[in-house]
């Protein structure tokens, strides 16, 4: 409490037990003049005599308006003063997979907080008269709404723990306490209501002890790695007003004034690990990320045929989880650090300033954290994970890590060059600018088919798409389709079409392609292959000769010449020889 300097003196230290109770009574009269000059309680919504605010709660007939807390005699031992019964709850604290801190039941001032604020004492039950004070309409207790916590406390702001230098430490997220000389203040050491609130002046709205615009007041003790120069802390994008408010419980109006708000509650949060302001993980990112805040409308993409599923799983997401074979789910922020994301650029393999601050697995199957290149956020999923799922289709060489395609032991003959660059100097069919030596990120295959990469305007990234497997642009990977530029379109993105239909490089091209409608992919594995030139067959279509038993290619002698015995379409191909 604020002492308006009026200095206690402690029964038996002084000239007078009665000295002490005058200066207490001080506090009392001085506490309406708390952080604003002026402020006063009485303007307050914890003004609950006859005299309080217009449509608030208030007592019918009671004109006192220290008196719900306060009485100047025979006070209950918890606070000096102190008018409240302590509700006998006990309560459900905070708890994560992530908290540091221990927490347990509430003392201190939350404690007297709570006497309201748990909805299970009545307001106007106090120690200094012997019949409950009588509110309008009736009200006994707190009603139902934002500030009644009840006693679960799972979804609320922790209170009562201990924060020391050695919390800071362990946390690696939390300002050093020693830091903490202004309105933010411990009681005793701990963290408790009055750390945030001053339940005797409200000028910024919500009792807070200042202005928490930009988050203020929560980065006073929260400093999380990144935050300073992330998108959601520097963004002055506003709600355009459709839709739902995606800040219902602010008054601020920009992403960088809601900060941290933006995805969290400090109380009756939607989650109760983390706090988040919903229960769906991905909601939290939607009610900005629909168009109607964000620029582009990402919650629109997971309605495609190929998507990331982020909403078929809630609450299997944990910061803690196994790196390598976590359960199998995925959420936004499996590829998005909202701390870290960023507008920053990059040229292929390193991540962009998206996918900042994510934890990917490198090239030899190890964590990364951060990840430096953006295919070792993909390798979180589709490399090491025992739970990655199956192939999309049957090949010669079958391999669903996707590491290992890219990365093998001892390497791949051939691979797309995500990684490292191709080992195939001589690929005619390139469209400029690629070459050779070109890299190329993960995402210039999957992607958003109305991405920036497809020549449209929708939002970059592989959340969703009309094509399988989240394909930037359409590959049919079926045979026996009247082979165009549409259904290819992949492919002729990066390999120009008329050099393959005139035979640039294997004489055979034109003949396969159009006349026998094989699919790219029939003979090629987009990722990798033991094999040259990607070669890596679909066993729906390719089976061994009948007439030697094998099925293979091999490459060479010479430049573009190889030979193939295998069977498809009913025709055997018994060590049949190409050459230029």
């Amino acid at each position: 409490m604020k002492t308006c300097g009026i200095k206690i003196i402690p029964e038996g230290s002084g000239p007078s037990k009665l000295l002490g109770l005058v200066c207490l009574l001080g506090i009392l009269l001085c506490a309406n003049f708390s952080h604003a000059a002026g402020e006063s309680i009485s303007t307050t919504r914890h003004n609950l005599s006859v005299g309080g605010q217009p449509g608030g709660i208030k007592a019918a007939t009671e004109n006192q308006v220290c008196i719900f807390c306060h009485t100047p005699h025979n006070g209950l031992s918890e606070a000096p003063l102190w008018n409240r019964y302590s509700s006998g709850a006990t309560y459900i604290p905070y708890s994560s997979t992530t908290v540091k801190a221990t927490i347990g039941q509430p003392t201190g001032s939350s404690k007297l907080c709570l006497s309201c604020h748990d909805g299970t004492v009545a307001l106007g039950m106090v120690v200094s008269q012997t019949s409950q004070i009588l509110f309008e309409g009736g009200i006994t207790v707190l009603p139902s709404g934002a500030t009644r916590l009840a006693t679960d406390l799972s979804d609320d702001h922790p209170i009562s723990f201990i924060y020391d230098t050695a919390l800071a430490t362990m946390n690696g997220e939390l300002n050093d306490p020693s830091q903490l000389t202004g309105p933010v203040l411990l009681e005793n050491g701990q963290v408790q209501c009055t750390s945030c609130h001053d339940p005797h002046s409200d000028p910024f709205g919500k009792f807070l002890v200042l202005d928490n615009q930009a988050s203020a007041l929560c980065v006073t003790c929260h400093q999380k790695n990144y935050w300073l120069s992330s998108t959601h802390q520097l963004s002055s994008a506003t709600w355009n007003g459709a839709g739902t408010d995606p800040w219902p419980h602010t008054e601020q109006v920009t992403v960088a004034s809601n900060a941290c708000e933006n995805c969290h509650r400090p109380h009756s949060a939607g989650t109760t690990p983390r706090l988040l302001n919903f229960a769906g993980e991905e909601q939290n990112c939607y009610s900005c990320h629909n168009g109607n805040v964000g620029g582009k409308n990402v919650e629109s993409e997971f309605n495609k045929l190929s998507i990331h599923p982020v909403a078929f799983t809630t609450g299997v997401h944990d910061p803690t989880e196994d790196i390598l074979n976590p359960a199998r789910h995925v959420e936004c922020v499996d590829c998005h650090n909202p701390h870290a994301v960023n507008a920053l650029t990059a040229s292929p393999p390193q991540a962009t300033g998206a996918l900042a601050g994510t934890i990917g697995i490198d090239s030899g199957g190890s964590p990364t954290n951060p990840i430096t290149d953006q295919y070792e956020l993909c390798f979180r999923c589709h490399a090491d994970s025992l739970d990655r799922g199956p192939a999309n289709l049957p090949r010669q060489f079958a391999q669903t890590n996707t590491r290992l395609e890219f990365f093998p032991p001892g390497g791949n003959a051939s691979y797309h060059p995500v990684g490292s660059v191709g080992r195939n100097l001589d690929v005619p069919s390139l469209i400029n600018p690629y070459t050779t030596s070109s890299l190329i990120y993960c995402t210039d295959c999957h992607n958003n088919n109305q991405g920036p990469g497809a020549g449209s305007s929708g939002p970059n990234g592989p959340h969703g798409s009309s094509y399988t497997p989240i394909l930037e642009r359409q590959l049919v990977l079926t045979d026996f389709s009247q082979e165009s530029s549409s259904i290819y379109a992949l492919c002729y993105k990066c390999h120009s079409r008329s050099n393959l239909l005139a035979d640039g490089s294997f004489k055979k091209h034109e003949e396969h392609i159009e006349a026998k409608t094989t699919s790219c992919t029939t003979c090629h594995d987009p990722h990798g292959s033991p094999l040259p030139h990607l070669i890596n067959f679909n066993l729906n279509y390719v089976t061994p000769s009948s007439k030697n038993g094998r099925l293979e290619f091999v490459d060479g002698p010479g430049l573009f010449e190889g030979r193939c015995s295998l069977t498809c379409h009913g025709q055997d191909h018994d060590d049949w020889d190409y050459k230029p």
